[in-house]
């Protein structure tokens, strides 16, 4: 693993540990989704580790972002707006809540692995990519996340 990689994990570690307690979301899922949505901490406009959207829920700073959504099975791009936070950290509690207070994520938390919870999230459509669950635990596995939880 690049040592850019090793910083951007360990610099997960605790935040996504606190979000585990507070929320119930698996440290491994939290992490996992920062490096696959981040790109290992290089693409988090507005410190978005998560690619969570703008909505009506949301109070804070917002920015506009190009990106893509899978539209009919085909990749096409959009700009949207995201949240917006002050550091990681704040990303990584924002997350934790989102997940812990939007229903449809509720079957999520019945879970006992880090791979049940990312495919749970992936079949209530925090995605629109088809493979989003194969590739959270696929990152999940390489990197022994699991011990995080």
């Amino acid at each position: 693993m690049l040592e850019s990689n090793i910083k951007f994990l360990e610099s997960l570690i605790e935040g996504a540990q606190a979000t585990h307690k507070k929320y119930g979301v698996p440290a491994s899922v939290s992490i996992a989704q920062a490096i696959l949505e981040s790109g290992w901490g290089k693409k988090a406009p507005g410190n978005n580790l998560f690619g969570i959207k703008d909505d009506k829920s949301w109070q804070g700073e917002c920015i506009d972002v190009p990106t893509h959504e899978y539209i009919n099975g085909k990749k096409v791009a959009v700009t949207c707006k995201f949240r917006a936070y002050p550091s990681f950290s704040e990303s990584i509690e924002d997350h934790g809540k989102f997940l812990a207070e939007n229903k449809r994520y509720h079957e999520a938390f019945e879970c006992n692995t880090g791979a049940g919870f990312a495919k749970a999230i992936a079949k209530a459509g925090y995605a629109t990519d088809t493979s989003y669950a194969n590739l959270l635990c696929s990152l999940i596995a390489q990197n022994n996340l699991q011990k995080y939880d």
